[in-house]
């Protein structure tokens, strides 16, 4: 009888790494099962409510009507209007022949990609560092990125900010630090698309990325200038006169308002605010703010640092940020994880952190909770009562203010090619 072939033996360290595997998995799941259940407790509570102001807007305007005479009456603001830019209207014009339920559809799973995406791209350098593998890593991430207010009212409102994001980080990560002939288009768009991303063509001023900012701002003048020439009527209604109409937006002092204006605005109500103050304030703010993005971009230091302290910079100094619109506060909490964890090898640091972690862990709790999910407002316009309400009704406004001071920036040898 022939001998029987030798077996390989079996490695201690194969063992080991398969169990790490399974472990891994299990707790991808255990974290995904978790949150996904939140999510459907939560359930929709807005059923798509600007999504159906945007149809209903384009419905109209297909009609033959000014695009900008669309209002719809609101218990809350007194009556909601088209707001976005004529080159979003263009972009947005077509889903109008779709019925609502396919137009929902396909709002809720470009954003729930885009989430996912622009997650992965985020964290992809940190668990490189650390040699952990990009899925296990944007495992965790994602689902726990979906459980944020920021996240939960983009899906439950229909809202287009993750688009704008994806376009964002794709410039700012890959584009812009490689010099790609591309570099800026994407933020141009973004910009054409909705005014806040307009502050990264400053960033890229501020860290003297000149080419790059030279092609977003021409990239949103020539989107601007396409719209204006398909409807010129309605372009220069919107340039001229609503732009500056913040009334069209909503009401200032709403809580979900989670800007400097905002917080100003709540401690008025119903009288306006300050606008000298405010003004103070808004410089102050953007001044610190970028001089602390553009450190972090410089001689590439800490890139992720630096495009989150730019996104916190336009977040607080808008005269309007629904908390829908605060995605920066993904990033600066993959910033604080970031921190807190040691490296291998000593690049970037070899010892724990835990002050970043906590930092990490309040801001997540604090998010899942947000301004507006679950605590009952008091929707007329009145001032704020007490400290408590202060801190509960502004919660993402000091946050980002004490990330814009606090948030670490580190050097990392240029993971992303700064």
């Amino acid at each position: 009888m022939a001998a029987a072939p030798p077996t390989a033996p079996i490695r201690v360290d194969d063992t080991a790494g398969g169990g790490r595997t399974v472990r891994r998995i299990a707790a991808v799941a255990a974290v995904t099962a978790a949150v996904a259940a939140f999510l459907a407790w939560y359930g929709n509570r807005h059923d798509f409510f600007d999504l159906r102001i945007y149809m209903s807007a384009m419905r109209w305007w297909n009609e033959g009507n000014p695009l900008y005479d669309y209002r719809q009456p609101d218990p809350v603001q007194g009556e909601l209007y088209f707001t976005y830019p004529p080159f979003t209207a263009l972009l947005l014009r077509p889903f109008a022949a779709l019925p609502l339920g396919a137009t929902f559809a396909i709002f809720s799973i470009l954003t729930l990609v885009a989430v996912a995406v622009t997650t992965w791209w985020l964290v992809g350098p940190a668990a490189d560092r650390r040699d952990l593998p990009r899925w296990f890593a944007a495992g965790l991430a994602v689902p726990l990125a979906l459980a944020i207010e920021p996240s939960r009212e983009t899906l439950a409102f229909g809202q287009i900010n993750m688009l704008l994001i994806v376009l964002i980080l794709a410039d700012l990560l890959f584009a812009v630090p490689r010099n790609s002939r591309w570099a800026g288009v994407g933020i141009g768009l973004a910009t054409a698309l909705k005014l806040f991303p307009g502050i990264f063509i400053v960033f890229l001023l501020v860290t003297r990325r000149w080419r790059a900012a030279l092609v977003a701002s021409v990239m949103a003048a020539v989107a601007t200038l396409l719209s204006a020439a398909v409807t010129p009527g309605d372009s220069w209604r919107f340039w001229t006169h609503e732009l500056w109409a913040t009334d069209r937006v909503g009401r200032l002092d709403y809580t979900a308002n989670q800007s400097l204006l905002g917080m100003l605005s709540r401690f008025t109500a119903p009288e306006a605010a300050n606008r000298v103050l405010w003004i103070v304030l808004v410089l102050a703010v953007t001044g610190f703010g970028l001089w602390r993005a553009a450190r972090a971009v410089s001689a590439g230091v800490d890139p992720i640092a630096g495009l989150t302290l730019a996104g916190l910079v336009g977040a607080l100094i808008s005269p309007i940020t629904w908390s829908h619109h605060l995605f920066w506060l993904v990033p600066a909490m993959i910033v604080l994880v970031d921190a807190a964890l040691p490296v291998p090898g000593g690049g970037g640091g070899t010892r724990w952190r835990p002050g970043y972690l906590v930092a990490a862990g309040v801001v997540f709790a604090a998010s899942v909770y947000g301004v507006v999910s679950f605590p009952l407002w008091n929707n007329d316009p009145v001032p704020t009562g007490s400290v408590g309400e202060f801190l509960l009704r502004n919660l993402f406004v000091l946050i980002s203010l004490l990330l814009l001071a606090g948030l670490p920036v580190r050097r990392h040898g240029g993971a992303l090619g700064w």
